[in-house]
């Protein structure tokens, strides 16, 4: 009778020591700060920028503007008289909308294949889906970054829309005033802080370590370069 071959192990092999002191380096500098600025940081605003870049919030709203009808009034002249109106921001909404599923497509796969646990003293956060339970990488840094990205890339496009806002809408210039380009840099420098104070957010909340930030915020502008090349129409 041939003996019995042992059973092989399930247990996934130990990383490499170089990757397990940096992982080390990164959690222990990632508690540190979010130590240190627990006691000053109001919880309130912290938790009030992880929703504003939610997907569950983001997407619908997205959506929203593209289907609404007052971005696509009728007194614009459209070269092609048979295309119907021109909708104001379509140019970015269409980028916008398909790299929010392509910056989720990425997120979920990267997070099941690299399965890193969420930090220990992250006990608060309610997970949406099985996939959020994994930290690497963010993806409200990877979103937030995304859309700061096509925001800026964007400039001329939402400019020509401010431009026909303001020719067609009396309050809308009083409001802006008659500078579109002005109104749309100050734009863009809010979005972009607003994405910088969201992702640094991540390890203040202790939902993610610093490297899950760093990597998701990259992801994020890459899929910006790629949404306004690529996935316009």
């Amino acid at each position: 009778m041939e003996p019995t071959p042992p059973a092989k192990s399930t247990t996934p092999p130990p990383p490499p020591p170089l990757l397990r002191r940096f992982v080390a380096i990164d959690t222990k500098i990632s508690q540190k700060i979010h130590i240190l600025a627990k006691p000053f940081l109001p919880h309130s605003l912290l938790l009030l920028l992880e929703l504003s870049a939610d997907f569950r919030l983001f997407f619908p709203v997205a959506l929203s503007l593209l289907l609404a009808p007052l971005l696509t009034p009728g007194p614009i002249p459209n070269p092609n008289p048979n295309s119907g109106p021109i909708h104001l921001l379509r140019p970015f909404l269409s980028p916008l909308l398909l790299g929010l599923l392509l910056d989720l497509a990425l997120i979920g796969l990267i997070k099941f294949i690299v399965r890193r646990a969420r930090p220990v003293y992250n006990a608060t956060m309610s997970v949406a889906v099985s996939v959020d339970h994994f930290s690497f990488p963010s993806g409200h840094a990877s979103r937030v970054c995304f859309v700061a990205a096509l925001f800026y890339l964007s400039a001329a496009a939402l400019a020509d829309a401010v431009f026909h806002l303001r020719s067609t809408s009396p309050a809308v210039e009083r409001w802006i005033g008659s500078d579109q380009g002005r109104t749309v840099s100050v734009l863009v420098s809010v979005v972009w802080a607003w994405a910088a104070a969201t992702s640094i957010s991540r390890i203040l909340l202790g939902r993610h370590f610093v490297s899950d930030v760093f990597a998701g915020a990259c992801l994020g502008v890459g899929e910006g370069l790629v949404a306004f090349h690529f996935l316009r129409f």
